[in-house]
C-alpha cells in the first residue's frame, strides 16, 4: 500500500463495532461534524455486548447534543430515572442500618462552608448524605427528579438514566441513520490493510470489499480487533487492585405492573463481591459481580438466587472480564472506545460515562490532518490514562473502607481488599490527607474530573471514614453549615410534596411526552 502524506486531510471516520459505544461515538462525531463522512461497520455475526444499564447525568447532555428526543428515548429504550446509587451492607454487613447514598446532586453549601466539621461536631448520628442533600430522601420515597411540566433534559433534581442496553443501541442506530447521515455497513471485517508507514489504510470486509478511512475507531468490545489484536497494544491488568472478574446477570419481572421503580442503582455487598439491582419500567436487571479467586460460580449463583428470593428465575448469563485498560488508547490512526479500551467493573457505572467522554474528546479535538493526529493522540492518551486511574482509585475506596468480615465465607475477599499492597499509592496518600481535611478541588484539579470531590466525600463518609476531629483544618470555610443543613431539610419537604413517583412520571412520558426545550 502507498504511504499517505502526513498532511493528508481527515475526511472519513470509520467506526468498527456497534452497540452503545459505537453508535454513541458515531452520533457525537456526525452531529458535530456534518461535513465529515462517518461510516460504521458492524458484524451481523457478533451480538453487541452492552456496557451497562446505568448512566451518569452527563448522558442527558450527550443525548441533547445528538438531537435526540428524551420522550422517544424513554419510550424506545425502556428507560427510567436514576438519581444516584445506594450501597447496602458495605460498611460492616450489619443489617438494615448499614447503608448510604451517593446522590447526583452536590451537597447544599458545598464549597461555601465546612460541612464535614459541622456534621461531625453537631449531628454525627445522621448519615452525611442524608444531612447535606435532599436527593437520598427522594430515592427512599421513589420520587422522580422532575415534574411532568419540566421540559426535556431539564431537571429539578440532577439525574441520569437506567436503560435497556440492547434497545439503546438500536435506538441510537436509528437516529444516526435517519437524522445524522451516518453510513451503515452491516458486514464482517476479515482483514486489516495497512499503509507502508503502519497506519491502517482500509478494512477488508466479507461483502463490501475494502473500506478506506482516515481515522478508525475501535468499538469491537473486549476482542479489541484493531488496537489490541492488530497493533498489539497490551491491556494493563489491574486485578491486583480490583479483584472482581466475573458476573452473573439476570432479568427479573416485577410482581405487578404498577410495582414501584427504584430511583437509584442499589448495590448490595456479598461474601465475595456485590449485587446490582436496577429498576426499569418493565423489569429489574440484577447481577452478581464477584472474584473467581474468592468464590465459585456455583456459590455466586446461589447468593444471587438468595438475594432475589425466587426459585423460578431464568438461568443467569455468565460474563467474564480482565479488569484493566489499554497501555495506549490512541495509536497511529486508531483510537479505542468502550470495552476495547478497557473495563474494570460496573460499580458506579463508569463504562458508559467513559464512552461519552472519549467520544466527546475525539469530536472536540478532531485532528484536521494526519500530522495533527499524533499531537491529539498524545493528549488523548494522557487524559484517559489519568481518568482510568481515577476510576480505579474511586472504586477501590469502597473496598478499602469496608469493615466487613463475613462468617459465611471461606475466602478472605474483604480482608484482601484492605491489604496495603492492593491499595494504589496515590489513594493511600489521599486517605492520609483526608484524616485532617475533607476531599476538595485541591485533590482533583483537572477541569473534567471523572468523579468530583463531592462524590469522594459521599463515599468516604458514607463508608464510615472518621477524620481526626482534633486536627481538621478550616481552609476557606465560610458561611454557616447549620443553615445549609436546614436548607437541605426544607428542600426535602418541598420536593417530597411536589414530585411524582418514578413510575408515575415515566407513565406520563410514555403517554404524553415531555415539552421540548
Amino acid at each position: 500500500m502507498s504511504q499517505p502524506p502526513v498532511s493528508s486531510l481527515v475526511n472519513h471516520v470509520v467506526i468498527v463495532g456497534g452497540g452503545s459505544a459505537g453508535w454513541l461515538t458515531a452520533g457525537v462525531i456526525a452531529a458535530d461534524h456534518p461535513a465529515l463522512t462517518v461510516t460504521l461497520v458492524e458484524s451481523p455475526d457478533v451480538a453487541p455486548i452492552g456496557v451497562g444499564e446505568g448512566t451518569w447525568p452527563s448522558m442527558r447532555d450527550t443525548l441533547h447534543r445528538l438531537g435526540v428526543s428524551e420522550s422517544a428515548f424513554f419510550r424506545e429504550c425502556d428507560a427510567a430515572f436514576k438519581q444516584g446509587s445506594r450501597f447496602n451492607g458495605w460498611r460492616s454487613g450489619g443489617g438494615a442500618e448499614d447503608y448510604y447514598f451517593h446522590p447526583f446532586v452536590l451537597p447544599q453549601g458545598f464549597g461555601e462552608a465546612d460541612l464535614v466539621e459541622s456534621w461531625q461536631r453537631d449531628v454525627p448520628g445522621v448519615p452525611f448524605a442524608d444531612l447535606v442533600s435532599f436527593q437520598p430522601h427522594l430515592c427512599v420515597h421513589g420520587r422522580a427528579p422532575k415534574q411532568p411540566a419540566t421540559p426535556e433534559f431539564a431537571a429539578v433534581a440532577n439525574y441520569g438514566y437506567h436503560l435497556d442496553a440492547g434497545k439503546f443501541g438500536v435506538f441510537l442506530r436509528k437516529h444516526c441513520l435517519e437524522k445524522l447521515g451516518v453510513r451503515y455497513v452491516p458486514d464482517h471485517v476479515t482483514a486489516v490493510n495497512s499503509h507502508d508507514n503502519g497506519d491502517i489504510a482500509s478494512l477488508q470486509t466479507r461483502e463490501h470489499g475494502a473500506l478506506a478511512g482516515d481515522l478508525f475507531i475501535d468499538c469491537t468490545g473486549m476482542q479489541s480487533l484493531l488496537l489490541g489484536r492488530h497493533y498489539g497494544v497490551p491491556l494493563l491488568h489491574r486485578k491486583d487492585i480490583l479483584f472482581n472478574d466475573s458476573a452473573l446477570a439476570v432479568q427479573v419481572p416485577y410482581e405487578r405492573d404498577d410495582s414501584p421503580i427504584a430511583s437509584q442503582t442499589t448495590s448490595t455487598a456479598q461474601r465475595a463481591g456485590w449485587i446490582w439491582d436496577i429498576g426499569l419500567p418493565t423489569r429489574r436487571g440484577i447481577g452478581h459481580v464477584y472474584s473467581s479467586a474468592h468464590t465459585s460460580d456455583e456459590q455466586a449463583e446461589a447468593d444471587l438466587r438468595a438475594y432475589i428470593g425466587k426459585d423460578d428465575i431464568p438461568a443467569p448469563r455468565k460474563l467474564t472480564f480482565q479488569p484493566g485498560y489499554r497501555e495506549q488508547f490512541w495509536h497511529r490512526n486508531v483510537v479505542a472506545i468502550g470495552l476495547s479500551a478497557g473495563f474494570i467493573e460496573p460499580l458506579e457505572a463508569s463504562a458508559l460515562a467513559l464512552v461519552e467522554m472519549s467520544a466527546a474528546m475525539v469530536s472536540d479535538d478532531l485532528p484536521a490532518t494526519r500530522e495533527a493526529m499524533d499531537i491529539v493522540a498524545r493528549r488523548f492518551n494522557d487524559a484517559f490514562t489519568y481518568r482510568w486511574e481515577r476510576v480505579i482509585e474511586f472504586l477501590k475506596l469502597h473496598y478499602v473502607l469496608s469493615g466487613r468480615t463475613d462468617p459465611r465465607s471461606t475466602s478472605d475477599y474483604w480482608h484482601d481488599n484492605r491489604r496495603a499492597e492492593t491499595i494504589p499509592a496515590r489513594l493511600q496518600e489521599l486517605l492520609a490527607l483526608w484524616r485532617h481535611r475533607p476531599p476538595s478541588r485541591l485533590d482533583f484539579n483537572r477541569i473534567e474530573e471523572v468523579f468530583p470531590s463531592a462524590s469522594w466525600q459521599y463515599v468516604l463518609y458514607g463508608m464510615g471514614f472518621q477524620p481526626d476531629r482534633e486536627r481538621i483544618t478550616r481552609r476557606g470555610s465560610t458561611g454557616s453549615a447549620g443553615g445549609y443543613f436546614r436548607e437541605a431539610a426544607e428542600l426535602t419537604r418541598k420536593m417530597l410534596r411536589a414530585l411524582p413517583s418514578n413510575r408515575e412520571l415515566i407513565d406520563h412520558i410514555r403517554l404524553h411526552g415531555l415539552q421540548k426545550i
